[in-house]
């Protein structure tokens, strides 16, 4: 199964243009070709180069020469980094993005006019000729209808964007005493660019106008315009509603009701350009751009170099190989390998896309529906970004909003992923056990001993990533830094193995390494610091070899690139590049003249690192452009002083109800998120509804990642569901009826966070008298068995059993076919098992309203309703199953859901 095309139960394809049509269409990006497509990857591999060199390097931008030692470029500072960041998210996104292709309502209304006008005068008339002149020099310069050129305009955004950048690099000094003093003390633009004091006078204000100002100002509209071309128009609209609130929500009367507490001083236009450009605590560079640069932008590069590498082929093989014999198999692999790709990948549209060209015909073929087959791919894929240790961007924002260490995020978000996935898992199975879905013939699926022995090394960057997170607990872009250089090191090795060069391979590695060892132990320095003279005296054998292993990862790139040197005919028998490196090496060669080069080991070496960093920065762009918008909200709220008076809006409308509180922020989560990346929906609900969840007792975690679940479902619900919306592309399905199929499968990742919420031991969470009333569980706490017992292993217990139990309410079978009344009883038998707390809280606030006083949800309640649950679900299924043992009743129908 390794074919780039899979055929469905039509002898249909899903081919890679297909794929490539579908992700053009939802994320509407333009085909460039020649030179355009040459210098967008010249800037990406430069943002990801710059993006490792900070890894590496941290914010001195410098290179160890032997002889000369350690040459500095640059020290930057964080303001100066994530400006750097932003301008090329801003750059590659007027590249890639069009600005209109024509079909917007300006541009109706503007080719209207120009028919209004032939049809009034005619289109000899000069009126009519000089309209049509001014529209098409704005096409000229605006329009792209085939969304496969960069227009003028967007090269009049790039120069922008590469002044706003220039500008902090080279004045931050200016910068730093405008901070102090206010942006109105700045330089204005001729005393910046003095060739323009000649022509002072022409400029008008700008003259007498800051030019710290201007490009601040410049900056944020350069960002809300980025977000309408790689996010949507509605997230812009919302960013600028807020910018437009900073300086007007003064107007609005204290004395009014519940709107007053929205009332804001008076700020100036210059005071919001400082606070929203200028800054890195909020505004456009705060903490969502910080993230993007420190952690987010190394992942996204390590899951890029992953996938060229071939990587998302082998576990999609090794999941079907694993699962596709049984019952359902399909389905149950493409929840496999869909949740491996979406953690890494980040992105659940690109991950069903891709993923969904391999499982979605194969689910189809096998007796699933078009939109079940879809329902399935985009819940798993749309889950990845809630499966660790990646979690798509969110762990790390997680980390950098609430100050909790990355393994205490992980150990949190553990045990609710693996209850979504197994709920999806039987979801799947009862469907399958419905409709009678066998699985695949042994014979179309790879060997699993011979496909682990021959990709066993894609799991070893795995391993070594949470070796580094959670074993030796290193920062997050340490871990990722070691980890690509552990790839590298991987794909060089297995690139130059094969039964001629392996004895030859280890030869070299084998006197590299002793050269090191030797030069380490004599000289303290490597082989060429030893012959430039940077040696630092002779040092321990046991020193020597520490040292050498530590740059283990660079010897075995030396060694692969030596021995492909040697033999660059080789073909290697372990490799399989992802079909965009082998396209890139054809095309590249090609275009040098060189076609021999593409069957050359050590050029598609080459190629496949600078189109992973390329394609690295492609994913990454509206990642950049999403947190950068996304800081602006926060950013205002701060600077407003909003915070307090929203939080007391927010608990005054929730009436003290915390269930009525977690029903706004859900819906609240699902609403914003539709259309929207998961890590913007998650930046603007944490600055907005976090601190009233906090408010309530709500642990500070268990808040975030409430937030962070619904903001995922949120790409599987309709009547927008993204991810649906991909998936039925793929699928060839209703886009509609797949959206439902994939909210109906994802429904007990709408439970489970109500079910925490209420049991914060389900995410292992125990209250202690703590600043914040709460600690992550340890091994003491797990002993102590009065605790762990009812807190932690009967909740568990229950929202695992809560959704086998959800998943005969939504399919309507189980052994046998489910009946209405049936369902009703599994839902509240689910419900019983997964949250009581939730069931009594709301029945304490129903009774509150007609002035009955509720009580307190004890320990003992919480273990007699689970009880009670767990009593109904064994009934119902045994009763379900006794039924499924006749032939005629299990062969009927399931009444719809």
């Amino acid at each position: 199964m390794t074919e780039n095309t899979r055929s469905d139960d039509d002898g249909e394809a899903v081919s890679d243009e297909e794929v490539d049509e579908v992700l053009q269409e939802i994320e509407r990006k333009r085909s460039l070709t020649g030179w355009a497509v040459v210098l967008v990857a010249l800037i990406g591999i430069s943002f990801s180069v710059f993006q490792m060199w900070l890894a590496a390097k941290g914010f001195v931008l410098s290179i160890s020469l032997p002889g000369v030692g350690d040459v500095v470029f640059a020290s930057l500072q964080l303001l100066q980094i994530n400006a750097v960041h932003v301008s090329f998210g801003l750059i590659l996104t007027f590249l890639l993005y069009p600005g209109s292709t024509g079909d917007g309502p300006l541009s109706r209304r503007c080719i209207a006019l120009g028919s209004l006008v032939d049809e009034k005068l005619g289109a000899e008339h000069p009126v009519s000729r000089v309209v049509h002149a001014i529209g098409s020099a704005l096409a000229w310069a605006f329009l792209d209808a085939e969304m496969d050129r960069v227009t003028p305009s967007d090269f009049v955004f790039i120069v922008l964007s590469v002044l706003s950048a220039a500008y902090f690099v080279t004045d931050f000094n200016e910068i730093q005493r405008m901070r102090a003093l206010g942006l109105e003390r700045g330089r204005p633009i001729q005393e910046v660019f003095t060739f323009l004091e000649p022509i002072a006078g022409l400029l008008g204000p700008l003259a007498d106008t800051s030019y710290a100002f201007v490009l601040g100002a410049v900056g944020v509209l350069l960002v809300l315009e980025a977000t309408r071309r790689a996010i949507s128009l509605w997230l812009m609209v919302i960013v600028a509603a807020f910018v437009v609130y900073a300086r007007f929500g003064v107007l609005i009367p204290q004395d009014a009701a519940y709107i007053g507490v929205l009332s804001i001083p008076e700020l100036s236009w210059p005071s919001i350009i400082q606070n929203l450009w200028y800054n890195t605590e909020n505004g456009v560079f705060g903490i969502p751009v910080t993230v993007s640069v420190q952690f987010i932008y190394i992942f996204i590069l390590f899951g890029a170099f992953l996938e060229m590498s071939g990587a998302g082929q082998w576990f999609i093989d090794l999941a079907y190989g694993a699962t596709g014999t049984r019952k359902g198999g399909p389905a149950k692999a493409s929840i496999l390998a869909s949740g491996f790709m979406g953690t890494i990948s980040g992105s659940s549209i690109a991950n069903t896309v891709t993923t969904g060209a391999f499982t979605i015909p194969l689910m189809k073929r096998s007796g699933y529906s078009p939109e079940f087959s879809g329902g399935v791919e985009a819940s798993a894929s749309s889950g990845g970004q809630i499966l660790p240790p990646v979690m798509g961007a969110a762990a790390f924002l997680i980390v950098q909003y609430t100050a909790t260490p990355f393994a205490d995020v992980i150990v949190v978000a553990t045990i609710p992923a693996i209850v979504f996935f197994f709920g999806v898992w039987v979801m799947v199975h009862f469907e399958a056990v419905k409709e009678d879905i066998g699985g695949l013939d042994s014979s179309e699926l790879v060997n699993l001993r011979s496909h682990f022995k021959s990709g066993w090394f894609y799991l070893v960057p795995l391993g070594l990533l949470l070796y580094y997170l959670i074993i030796e607990r290193l920062s997050v872009s340490r871990s990722a830094w070691f980890t690509l250089i552990a790839i590298g090191a991987l794909i060089a090795l297995v690139a130059a193995y094969g039964d001629e060069t392996r004895a030859r391979l280890g030869a070299i590695l084998g006197v590299l390494f002793g050269a090191s060892l030797l030069s380490q132990f004599l000289f303290g320095a490597g082989v060429l610091g030893a012959l430039a003279g940077d040696g630092t005296g002779s040092q321990s054998l046991i020193d020597a070899f520490s040292a050498t292993v530590g740059n283990i990862g660079t010897l075995i790139i030396l060694s692969g690139v030596l021995t492909l040197i040697t033999r660059p005919r080789l073909d290697s028998p372990l490799l399989s590049f992802d079909g965009a490196v082998d396209d890139t090496a054809e095309t590249t060669a090609d275009a040098v003249g060189r076609p021999d080069l593409a069957s050359n080991g050590l050029y598609k070496l080459g190629v496949f690192v600078g189109k992973s960093m390329e394609s690295g920065a492609r994913t990454a762009v509206p990642v950049v452009i999403a947190v950068a918008a996304a800081g602006i909200i926060p950013g205002v709220i701060s600077v407003s002083g909003l915070g307090p008076n929203l939080v007391s809006l927010i608990t005054a409308v929730a009436g003290g109800s915390l269930v009525l509180l977690l029903l706004v922020t859900a819906f609240s989560s699902i609403i914003l998120g539709m259309g929207m990346p998961t890590t913007v929906t998650y930046i603007i609900l944490v600055s907005l509804l976090a601190p009233a969840l906090t408010e309530f007792g709500v642990p500070l975690l268990a808040a975030h990642l409430f937030i962070l679940y619904f903001g995922v479902i949120a790409d599987i619900t309709p009547p927008v569901a993204v991810a649906a919306y991909a998936a039925s592309g793929v699928a060839k399905s209703d886009a509609f009826e797949t959206g439902i199929e994939a909210f109906s499968l994802s429904l007990n990742k709408a439970i489970v966070p109500f079910a925490f919420i209420v049991t914060p031991g389900i995410i292992l969470i125990r209250r202690a008298p703590t600043d914040s009333g709460y600690r992550i569980v340890g091994t003491a706490d797990l002993l102590d068995l009065g605790y762990s017992i009812p807190e932690i292993l009967i909740p568990v217990i229950g929202v695992f059993l809560g959704v086998v139990a959800l998943a005969a309410t939504v399919i309507g079978f189980a052994y046998a076919p489910v009946s209405r009344g049936e369902r009703a009883a599994f839902a509240f038998s689910s419900l019983l098992l997964m949250a009581p707390g939730l069931a009594v809280s709301g029945v304490y606030d129903i009774l509150g309203l007609i002035g009955i006083a509720g009580g307190e949800m004890t320990v003992l309640l919480d273990i007699v309703l689970r009880g009670v649950g767990l009593a109904l679900f064994l009934f119902l299924m045994a009763k379900n199953r006794q039924r499924g043992g006749d032939p005629a009743v299990r062969s009927g129908t399931a009444e719809p859901a």
